[in-house]
C-alpha cells in the first residue's frame, strides 16, 4: 500500500473509532421527535405513547416537535435535512413517505434516499363500511350493486391523493368498478355522510369507524389486510372476500436522517422494539386501534420500498396527483 492509500486507511479507521465512541455515548441529551402533523391526531398519539416509554429506558427526554403543513411535507422536510447525529428523528407515516411521492409531481424529499429508517412501530387496515340501508351485506354483493349500477354509487375519503382515496382506486380498478368520488376535509365528516346515507361507503380507519360499527349503524364489508384484524376478527378480508393478494396498510415508523452512523440507527432499533414490547405501551396503542410492529431497519426499509411502489402504481393508473 502506498503512502496516500496508508494515509486514507488511518482516517477511515479514526473516523471508524470516532463514531464508535461518539454512539457508545448516546443519548447523551435530549432527542427532538418530529411529527408532521399538528397535536391531538392519530400520529401525536402514536408518538406521545412510544416517546414516553423510551425517555424512561434511556435517561433522556424525547420533545415532541408538531410541524403540521404543506400535507406533512414541512416536518418530513425538516429531518430529511437535519443533521445525521440522532437527536432529530421523524414519526414517519404512510402519507409523506410512500404515498406522497406517488401524487406529488416533485419533493424538496427523497423518503428512500434522505432517510435511515429505523423500525415500524404500528400499522392498521382500513376497513369497508357501509350504510346498512344500502342492499349489500358482503363484498361480493356490493361489487354485483355496482356493476349493475356504473357511477351510481359514491364513496368517500379525506381528500385527492388522501390515502383512503387512493385504496378506494384501488379497490374499484380491481374490481372493476365504476363508482363518482367525493372528497372530504376529514375523515369525520366522510362518516357523517355515510351515515346519513349520502355516501354509499368509506374506506375508513378503525378508530373512526368501530364505534359505529359495533352500534349497528355501520356495515363492515372487509378489511385490507391480509389477515383478520385484531379489532375486528368477525369482518373478512378482502383476499378472502375474492380479491386475492389485495393489501392496503396505514402505518406509523420512526426515521433519521440518512447517513445516520449505523451503531446509533441499530441502538434506536432496540430501544423502539423494546418499548413497543411493553404491556403498558402495547395496550395504549392498541385501545388506539393500533396493531404494534416492530421491525428491523433493513426490513423496514423494504416495505417502505415496496409500499412505494404500490402506491405509485395505483396514482398512475388513476390519474391522481396533487399539485
Amino acid at each position: 500500500m502506498n503512502v496516500i492509500g496508508r494515509r486514507l486507511a488511518l482516517a477511515l479507521a479514526l473516523q471508524c473509532v470516532a463514531a464508535s465512541a461518539f454512539a457508545a455515548d448516546y443519548p447523551g441529551k435530549p432527542i427532538r421527535l418530529v411529527v408532521p402533523y399538528a397535536p391531538g391526531g392519530g400520529a401525536d398519539g402514536v408518538a406521545r405513547i412510544i416517546a414516553k416509554k423510551m425517555s424512561e429506558n434511556i435517561g433522556q427526554p424525547i420533545v415532541i416537535d408538531n410541524k403540521g403543513g404543506a400535507g406533512s411535507i414541512l416536518g418530513t422536510d425538516i429531518v430529511a435535512k437535519a443533521e445525521p447525529d440522532g437527536y432529530t428523528l421523524l414519526l414517519g407515516q404512510s402519507g409523506p413517505i410512500s404515498i406522497n411521492p406517488a401524487i406529488y409531481k416533485s419533493l424538496p424529499y427523497d423518503p428512500v434516499k434522505d432517510f435511515a429508517p429505523i423500525s415500524m412501530t404500528t400499522a392498521y387496515p382500513y376497513i369497508l363500511v357501509v350504510n346498512p340501508d344500502l342492499p349489500a351485506k358482503s363484498l361480493q354483493e356490493l361489487v354485483a350493486l355496482a356493476k349493475s349500477k356504473p357511477g351510481a354509487l359514491n364513496y368517500g375519503s379525506t381528500g385527492v391523493g388522501a390515502a383512503n382515496h387512493l385504496v378506494s382506486e384501488m379497490f374499484s380498478s380491481k374490481a372493476g368498478l365504476k363508482m363518482t368520488h367525493v372528497p372530504y376535509r376529514g375523515t369525520a365528516l366522510a362518516v357523517g355522510d355515510l351515515l346519513s346515507g349520502q355516501l354509499s361507503m368509506v374506506f375508513g380507519d378503525p378508530i373512526s369507524v368501530l364505534s359505529q360499527m359495533k352500534a349497528g349503524k355501520l356495515r363492515a364489508l372487509a378489511v385490507t389486510s391480509l389477515q383478520r384484524s385484531p379489532v375486528a376478527p368477525e369482518v373478512p378480508t378482502m383476499a378472502e372476500s375474492g380479491y386475492p393478494g389485495f393489501e392496503a396498510l396505514a402505518w406509523h415508523g420512526i426515521l433519521a436522517p440518512a447517513k445516520t452512523p449505523p451503531e446509533i440507527v441499530k441502538k434506536l432499533n432496540e430501544e423502539v422494539v423494546k418499548a413497543l414490547a411493553d404491556p403498558t405501551t402495547k395496550k395504549l396503542l392498541e385501545d388506539q386501534a393500533m396493531q404494534t410492529v416492530g421491525s428491523t431497519p433493513a426490513d423496514f426499509a423494504s416495505f417502505i420500498q415496496k409500499d412505494i411502489v404500490l402506491w405509485k402504481g395505483v396514482a398512475t393508473s388513476a390519474n391522481v396527483t396533487v399539485e
